[in-house]
């Protein structure tokens, strides 16, 4: 049977086992059907309101100020199946809050939000702090059947739902109904690693507390539902989208920190008893990772094996071939790690887990997640860094979500983009799919899938599975130099990439995201305009090509002013840009007026091998603007114990036409293991026209005919640049 196959004989097993686990189905046969009538009592126990209505019964706490949970039992008999398992304790108690009878309906709430419980008949509606300004509010009482909870909501003429997750080939739910459940569809439309959590523009977010599938409808009015006679409901609220983000992963978890070498890419496949390439074994693997600095690509890690009857063999010696080569070794995992203790100990740094991991529910799979994570962490000094296929809410604190079995075509690289720029709006800092898929493809699509993956934090191959192994070279030229000229400019970038991962792992707010995340009042930022390009932190705006056309149709540019990567022409947003000439070694990219960008040397090919006594700075002045560099060890846990450094740069230009332009470079505060005692800076101010004079520190610098020039005036063997310029 081959894996997918078996992938989906797992998951159909799952939707069996989870009707069953379903805590309400025991008595659904018998449990009436009802919604919440009047309010007959109010009560508190601390920190804690409890409301009646008839033999229903409602709790109600803020776990924060900005947090409200809203907890019903139709019986009067609350059980909370999912414990501590998604939302994470944090050793605090509720907050106290204020309640006030307000005649129609009882306020409860804190400085930053007020739930009105409306008596006659008992609903809810969701203000803020002040009580004055409505955040959502129910248009009919919570409701249920035997076996589902459902809550209706008015919907606002203007209001734009994001979140459940991954949603394949989606980002924005108006008018949309999404499923929050793992079905068995890899594909544009599945929702493989779906989570009980929207996101609404009226300034709110809510996380159902269950394992049981759902279905969200936002239509007018709005239906969530799920498969459980209970309702178990935290609204988070928050001065936009990114403020209602970091609250829902104050309470899962925070995307985890990935080691450096996580965000390089990866390479994965089996190399013992691989029924499509014929006896291999797992020292073969070595062989393979020496093809990366052969061909000059970068790669950071390799899984070895893939979990279907492909085992391992001589692990030591396969994991001391790759370091060797500047890699760190990784299994995948079927069903269990009984031996992680001994396999992290013996070198393993990356996990991916399978689909059997889902068992009876998706705690299973979220149980997994942590082990795996925990087991790497627990068994050596090194960050945990897992991938996942079949997850739910609280994943991203312990894993990238990887989405699945897919053929590589053009159709695959169109419905990505929504995907993972819209996972970000669940907190889900790490999203991605196999390069060119696990099957299928073609040297064109394989480009062109790496092309835009290139400004995803964390990507891989997958092979073993399509007619040819799927490594970057093995198509042979012009795919070759194509694939390897992004794979150095993905290792360039790391600095930035990594300074987004830590702000992820702060904030909860992932680097890939939808025009709208950014440009929430832009009503074009919401269509499919802006549906199939995306942005790279704030700074990169990316629109892959998902046809065999050479040109790109349809890039919408948001207000502000874009800088084409590649020719330095400048756009004027909002603009919709058409006939853009895109061959096949171009991706349509552009930067933000404004982008401050810290990259690493040309031509580096490993973060081990990198010249740590330069850095590059890709500035493109407008007006005033900054980036704030974030660097450690990148392996270690040292980071947890404020082993890391910070440091600023500054740019300070006129908004439009000619001016001066100042590049502040400040000091570097931190320590951390490694941390250069100094450091050169190469910065490319990128102002359009030439400039009268460059002036560095108290003095002018001298001017060069040509980088290659400039390049050239380094001391051989020295490590100071001399002061200098290149005007281009």
């Amino acid at each position: 049977m081959s894996r997918f196959k078996q992938s989906l004989r797992c998951l159909a097993s799952v939707l069996v086992l989870l009707a069953v686990a379903t805590p309400a189905s025991a008595h659904a046969a018998t449990a009436p059907a009802g919604q919440l009538g009047d309010l007959t009592g109010v009560s508190a126990d601390g920190p804690v309101t409890t409301l009646t209505a008839g033999a229903a019964a409602v709790r109600v706490s803020f776990p924060s100020a900005a947090a409200v949970r809203v907890w019903l039992a139709p019986d009067g008999t609350f059980t909370d199946p999912a414990g501590s398992k998604i939302v994470l304790p944090n050793g605090k108690a509720p907050v106290p809050p204020k309640r006030t009878d307000r005649g129609a309906y009882w306020a409860i709430g804190t400085g930053k939000a007020t739930l009105r419980a409306y008596k006659h008949p008992l609903k809810f509606a969701l203000y803020d702090g002040a009580d004055r300004k409505q955040l959502w509010a129910e248009s009919a009482p919570l409701s249920w059947t035997g076996d589902t909870t459902t809550q209706t909501l008015a919907r606002g003429a203007a209001e734009q739902y994001v979140g459940g997750g991954e949603q394949n080939g989606r980002f924005s739910h108006r008018d949309q109904t999404i499923k929050i459940f793992a079905d068995d569809n890899w594909n544009d439309g599945g929702a493989p690693n779906s989570q009980p959590f929207y996101a609404s523009t009226a300034g709110y977010g809510v996380l159902r507390n269950t394992f049981s599938p759902g279905s969200y409808s936002f239509a007018d009015p709005v239906r969530t539902t799920h498969d459980e006679r209970r309702f178990d409901a935290t609204y988070v609220v928050g001065d936009g989208l990114k403020d209602v983000i970091s609250g829902y992963t104050d309470l899962v978890g925070k995307p985890f920190l990935p080691p450096i070498y996580g965000l390089e890419t990866g390479d994965s496949d089996c190399y013992l008893h691989n029924a499509n390439r014929g006896e291999r074994h797992t020292l073969d693997a070595v062989k393979v990772a020496e093809g990366y600095p052969e061909h000059g690509m970068p790669n950071g890690w390799m899984l070895v094996n893939d979990g279907y009857g492909c085992g391992y063999e001589n692990l030591q010696q396969t994991g001391e071939g790759l370091r060797d080569n500047k890699m760190q070794l990784g299994l995948w995992t079927e069903n269990g790690v009984p031996n992680q203790a001994e396999e992290v100990k013996a070198g393993v740094r990356v996990r991916k887990l399978d689909v059997a991991w889902v068992g009876p529910g998706y705690q299973f799979a979220l149980d997994a997640c942590d082990t795996a994570h925990k087991g790497i962490e627990d068994n050596s000094d090194a960050r945990g860094f897992v991938w996942q296929p079949v997850s739910w809410a609280g994943a991203q604190r312990c894993g990238v979500l990887w989405s699945g079995d897919q053929s590589g075509s053009y159709d695959y690289i169109k419905w990505q983009i929504p995907t993972y720029a819209g996972s970000t709006l669940s907190g889900i800092a790490y999203n991605t799919g196999d390069i060119d898929g696990i099957f299928g493809g073609s040297p064109q699509t394989y480009v062109r899938d790496l092309q835009w993956k290139s400004f995803l934090p964390v990507a891989m191959t997958m092979d073993g599975w399509a007619k040819s192994d799927k490594q970057s070279w093995r198509q042979g030229e012009p795919f070759t130099s194509i694939n390897r000229k992004y794979l150095l400019l993905k290792e360039r970038l790391l600095p930035y990439t990594y300074s987004y991962s830590v702000q992820a792992h702060q904030t909860g707010v992932g680097q890939v995201r939808p025009l709208a995340l950014e440009y929430p009042d832009d009503p074009n930022a919401w269509t499919d305009k802006a549906k199939y390009e995306f942005l790279s932190g704030t700074d990169f705006l990316v629109a892959p090509v998902y046809d065999s056309s050479s040109v790109r149709n349809g890039i919408y540019l948001p207000k502000g002013t874009w800088t084409d990567y590649w020719s330095g022409k400048t756009y004027t947003g909002p603009t919709t840009v058409d006939g853009y000439d895109a061959p096949l070694d171009k991706l349509p990219l552009f930067v933000r007026g404004g982008a401050v960008v810290p990259m690493w040397a040309e031509g580096t090919t490993s973060w081990q091998t990198r010249d740590k006594s330069r850095l590059d700075v890709d500035v493109y002045p407008q007006g005033k603007s900054s980036f704030t560099l974030t660097e450690d060890d990148g392996v270690t846990r040292g980071y947890q114990r404020g082993e890391q450094a910070r440091q600023t740069f500054t740019v300070d230009a006129p908004g439009s036409g000619p001016g001066t332009v100042t590049v502040g470079i400040g000091a570097s505060a931190g320590s951390y293991p490694g941390k250069p005692a100094a450091r050169n800076y190469q910065l490319s101010v990128h102002t359009g026209t030439k400039p009268a004079a460059v002036l560095g520190g108290h003095g002018m610098l001298r001017q060069y005919a040509s980088k290659a020039e400039l390049d050239q005036a380094r001391p051989a063997g020295g490590t100071t640049r001399p002061r200098a310029a290149w005007c281009g």
